[in-house]
């Protein structure tokens, strides 16, 4: 800003000589040069500001990978669903099921070894997201209590 403010003044002088004359640096810049001089100035802002911004991008693009990578866990996904309640939700899915989404026991499937009815009533998917959000609808459903399931968290 104040380079751009003396050049367009006048008072920031660029020499054209190349003879070494000492008091070439005090005569005012031509308009030719100053604009030439603003003008590579503005360009190395600009290039600047586009490389603190794509920098910006990269962080940002870093933090958000972490961040889903962290949320891919059984245990992230299974906090986010029960909240306040993660505890023990975290305690009652690794006595049924290790955290596995895979698990199975007779007609019992998923990280909380759900049912075949309560599969049916609150659903069921491949995903820690949708099977903790199906049991959670029945934690629910049972007045936030782990009645419905043989593991309990204490």
């Amino acid at each position: 800003m104040l380079t751009t403010a003396l050049l367009a003044s006048g008072a920031l002088a660029v020499s054209a000589s190349l003879g070494g004359d000492p008091s070439a640096d005090a005569r005012p810049a031509s308009t030719d040069d100053r604009t030439r001089t603003l003008r590579l100035t503005t360009e190395r802002v600009l290039q600047a500001r586009a490389r603190a911004a794509h920098a910006a991008r990269e962080r940002k693009a870093r933090r958000l990978a972490a961040a889903r990578q962290r949320a891919r866990t059984p245990q992230a996904v299974i906090c986010r669903v029960f909240g306040r309640h993660c505890r023990e939700a975290l305690a009652v899915a690794r006595c049924e099921s290790g955290y596995r989404t895979d698990a199975r026991n007779g007609q019992y499937l998923g990280l909380f070894q759900m049912g075949d009815w309560a599969r049916s009533v609150y659903g069921h998917g491949n995903t820690a997201l949708v099977q903790a959000r199906a049991a959670y609808r029945l934690f629910v459903d049972t007045g936030r209590t782990w009645r419905p399931w043989s593991c309990k968290p204490w």
